[in-house]
């Protein structure tokens, strides 16, 4: 089912742009979106954006669920971050490639610490027992809730680089440790080559490094550089959330920063699943919180806190049938889930899920390859990762892959769609050696072995 996220961009000269992702919930027949603010660089990048600020630029594409449900891969996002339609047919190849195949540069997180993510030497994180008051129904009282929680709450701001142009977005983060850990998701800082983050009462920014993600719980660990004695969220037991209780949803709606906005609503639903789509690869989240608190492009990465001014949820997708404006429908990754991989992040932990460190960047921007696209196009192969675009000086182009080459293997794994080569890509890190084999649009095939590298810079 459809389901949207935001994150909110600031202006780009004088452009700016929200696209709100398509994502379904299975108990709603309007369309869920990634609240992400999108700002269009000079070069429009034509992408979509989720509820949490994204522009256009380059992503690594997350690793696949293997849960994910068959058809999911259907739907739309409306991510701040920069998306890739299935729907090629639809438009007609040329027109869809211009319109929807934007930014998709394989590789890039450039911003990320590479091996900073094991602080194995700190204790986890772990959430404190709910409010009595907060399960029981407790009155909220907005201007106690939130001068409790704004002062850890972040706004988070980002540029990107891709292929085809590059862009800003902005979402938000609730910061962890004093030191400067912060907590938001994925699809705010995916493929960011640049991320800034204030913190409410202190002037100027903070440089930020991606610790880890986990793409498949829409998480994401970051370290805000030099910093210390920040203010920080109490996270609450999610697995006590109750339905009919009252929340309030704070976020950096509009990506316009400074005091975070906030809205109340009610806890409607628990464990529910919206499948995320429209960008990279399509997401398949579960045990989601659904809540009417409105939320906004720019919330996303954004506490739910409960009456108490406890944090059970994080802001992560919105429903609505409009690209823009605000939801009263959103949905939230439950406390427990995100302190989970945050602790294996902090840990030192990689898995199939959780990454950690920078991400070796190839460089190219890609599409899924059907048989009916082949047709079109003239092309002999009829599955793979399409080349639509390749960045000027990308190990992809030095080593003489072009547009509408077809990438078929990558370290000897058959590639046969772009989830395939963003799993591949995944298992590698800048300066890593990789046999890529494609056939460029002649159909002559080549193997070379290349450098990844950490991205473009800006």
């Amino acid at each position: 089912m459809p389901a949207s996220r935001c994150s909110s961009a600031r202006p780009w000269q004088c452009s700016i742009s929200c696209t709100v992702a398509q994502v379904l919930c299975r108990k709603s027949s309007s369309n869920p979106v990634f609240f992400g603010v999108f700002m269009e660089a000079p070069v429009s990048l034509n992408s979509r954006l989720r509820f949490g600020l994204h522009s256009g630029g380059t992503v690594q594409p997350p690793i696949s669920d293997q849960n994910q449900a068959p058809n999911s891969h259907l739907a739309t996002r409306a991510s701040a971050r920069p998306s890739l339609l299935q729907r090629v047919l639809a438009m007609g190849v040329a027109a869809a490639f211009v319109a929807t195949a934007g930014a998709f540069g394989l590789g890039v997180i450039g911003a990320r610490a590479g091996g900073a993510a094991v602080l194995a030497s700190d204790a986890a994180l772990a959430p404190v027992a709910q409010s009595n008051s907060a399960i029981n129904g407790g009155a909220l009282d907005l201007q106690a809730v939130t001068a409790r929680v704004d002062p850890a709450v972040v706004d988070i701001n980002t540029v990107f680089q891709a292929a085809t142009g590059s862009g800003q977005a902005a979402g938000t983060g609730i910061i962890l440790t004093s030191s400067g850990e912060v907590l938001t998701n994925n699809h705010v800082v995916e493929g960011a080559t640049s991320i800034t983050v204030t913190v409410q009462g202190r002037s100027g920014s903070y440089q930020a490094a991606v610790l880890g993600v986990d793409p498949t719980a829409d998480v994401a660990l970051i370290q805000l550089d030099g910093a210390a004695g920040l203010p920080t969220a109490t996270l609450a037991d999610s697995s006590t959330a109750t339905t009919g209780e009252a929340v309030a949803a704070i976020g950096n709606a509009g990506g316009v920063g400074g005091t975070p906005s906030v809205s109340s609503g009610l806890i409607v639903a628990l464990d529910q699943s919206i499948t995320a789509a429209g960008g990279a690869a399509p997401e398949h989240l579960t045990g989601m919180i659904e809540s009417n608190a409105t939320i906004a492009p720019g919330d996303s990465g954004g506490p739910l806190v409960n009456s108490a001014g406890q944090v059970i949820g994080m802001t992560t997708a919105g429903q609505s049938s409009t690209r823009k404006g605000a939801s009263a429908v959103g949905f939230a990754v439950p406390t427990n889930t995100a302190l989970s991989v945050v602790n294996q992040i902090r840990a030192g932990q990689a898995s199939s899920q959780v990454i950690l460190g920078q991400v070796g960047y190839l460089g190219v921007s890609v599409t899924d390859l059907t048989p009916q696209i082949a047709s079109r196009l003239g092309l002999n192969s009829t599955s793979g990762a399409l080349v639509i675009g390749v960045a000027g000086g990308s190990p992809a182009e030095l080593a003489g892959v072009g547009r509408y080459s077809v990438i078929t293997n990558v370290a000897g794994t058959p590639i046969t769609s772009t989830t395939d080569l963003g799993n591949a890509l995944h298992a590698h890190q800048p300066g890593d050696q990789v046999e890529l084999t494609w056939l460029d649009a002649s159909g002559a095939s080549h193997t070379a072995s290349i450098s990844l590298t950490t991205g473009p810079a800006i």
